[in-house]
């Protein structure tokens, strides 16, 4: 079987890396892919917006399977497209996908259903916005969001009413986020600790995966700006069996099923963003697909073939496969350009990366990267992702942070407590 990946982030390489190991896959491609999917598998230079060339190149070579990984391509329709052309393709269609292209609806839809998250108000002009923030119905902090796809940047905790006006002038005056923020939410601030709780649906079934934990904010101690995410570790250590239990009850299989009934049947990965309050958990976001970086430390702990996982989703049929995972915890710790998320350079040579990769139990994941004339040179702001597996999340952390020493570019940075258990926010 040939495998399209769709993407090119330290989530598509991860997948790349593990579907290349699968028995069943003889070619694996990635579109456009970065300087380290080249190692595992074949980049084609094909945009991932790109949905008609992808299609086309997907018939050409008799791809049988394609995996679509961020989150754009999902929310312009590259599902339906593919499956217009009786092409086989994991993902949501551009409908389901909506549950993370607009957070509007997200949260219209969990008011719908009785799922539990924060309360909040939509507004689309500044002169509401104002109004409602002026009401201290929420109280501050306050959280202040983009409606749509804004690369993981579009929500910002305001701790003052001044933060969080500048925030509502930003995105809907100064179109910060362009069309993504033409509409905003403003929703009360809900205290405990994150937890991210990922599944993968055939639109009536689910299959977990092994729980994550995600540190969003750039620096140390969880300050700074949100990004698209510092690092990861895996398991949680905030999850008990009760817990899973309740938010497979009270969100996830809710989430599937009301989806379905309201013709947006979810097939492909349906990742929760749960803040575990006093109350019980609140889903603070939804998205369509992998997380990044959870895909990583998930992947170094699956033990059986994703395809097949894959596979079955797409079939309707998810639980006639077997996931096996590794009882070894796994982490990931994000290496990035200095100044991101905000401006960042690019072109900086990267050196230490075949040292790091030796450290036992390490395997690095390229993000922003590419390969030019014989050497590896940032692209992005997050530039890779230096996982590890051990026996305890100890070890494993201890093995990244030993292998994240070995690497070496310009104003590289990343933060030195990822594995630590978050203090309550």
């Amino acid at each position: 079987m040939k495998v399209l990946i769709v993407g090119s982030g330290g989530r598509e390489h991860a997948l790349a890396w593990k579907i290349a190991k699968s028995p069943r896959v003889e070619t694996v491609y990635c579109a456009p892919g970065n300087g380290g999917t080249r190692l595992v598998a074949e980049n084609v230079p094909l945009a991932e917006t790109d949905i008609a060339g992808l299609a086309h190149f997907a018939e050409r070579e008799k791809v049988g399977l394609t995996v679509v990984g961020p989150e754009v391509p999902l929310s312009m329709g590259l599902v339906d497209e593919f499956e217009r052309r009786g092409l086989r393709v994991f993902g949501p269609s551009k409908k389901a996908a909506e549950i993370e292209s607009s957070k509007v609806f997200a949260k219209e839809f969990m008011g719908r259903h009785r799922i539990p998250t924060g309360r909040f108000k939509v507004v689309d002009n500044y002169d509401d916005a104002r109004k409602v923030l002026a009401s201290s119905e929420f109280g501050y902090p306050v959280v202040v969001k983009a409606d749509g796809l804004a690369a993981g940047k579009g929500v910002v905790v305001c701790a003052t009413p001044k933060k969080a006006e500048e925030t509502a002038s930003e995105m809907l005056v100064q179109k910060k986020f362009g069309p993504a923020g033409r509409r905003v939410i403003i929703e009360e601030f809900l205290r405990g600790r994150e937890v991210s709780f990922i599944v993968v649906s055939d639109g009536l079934r689910v299959q977990p995966l092994v729980t994550a934990m995600d540190h969003k904010t750039a620096y140390d101690g969880d300050k700074g700006p949100n990004t698209g995410g510092m690092g990861a570790f895996s398991p949680s250590p905030l999850m008990s069996e009760k817990l899973f239990n309740e938010i497979m009850s009270t969100v996830i299989l809710p989430t599937v099923t009301r989806m379905l009934e309201e013709g947006r049947r979810f097939k492909g990965v349906l990742y929760a963003g749960l803040m575990i309050t006093d109350s019980g958990p609140r889903v603070l976001e939804f998205n369509g697909r992998f997380g990044d970086p959870e895909t990583q430390p998930q992947m170094m702990r699956l033990e059986s073939d994703l395809v097949d996982l894959l596979e079955a989703a797409v079939d309707q049929d998810i639980l006639r496969t077997e996931v096996r995972w590794s009882p070894d915890p796994s982490g990931c710790v994000v290496v990035a350009s200095g100044g991101y998320p905000v401006h960042y350079e690019k072109g900086k040579i990267i050196s230490g990366l075949t040292e790091a990769a030796a450290v036992p139990g390490v395997a690095v994941f390229h993000a922003g990267t590419k390969f030019e004339n014989g050497q590896y040179l940032t692209t992005g702001g997050r530039v890779l992702g230096v996982c590890a597996t051990a026996p305890t999340l100890a070890e494993a952390m201890g093995r990244a942070y030993e292998a994240c020493g070995k690497v070496y570019f310009e104003a590289m940075y990343y933060r030195r407590d990822i594995g630590a258990i978050k203090e309550e926010r």
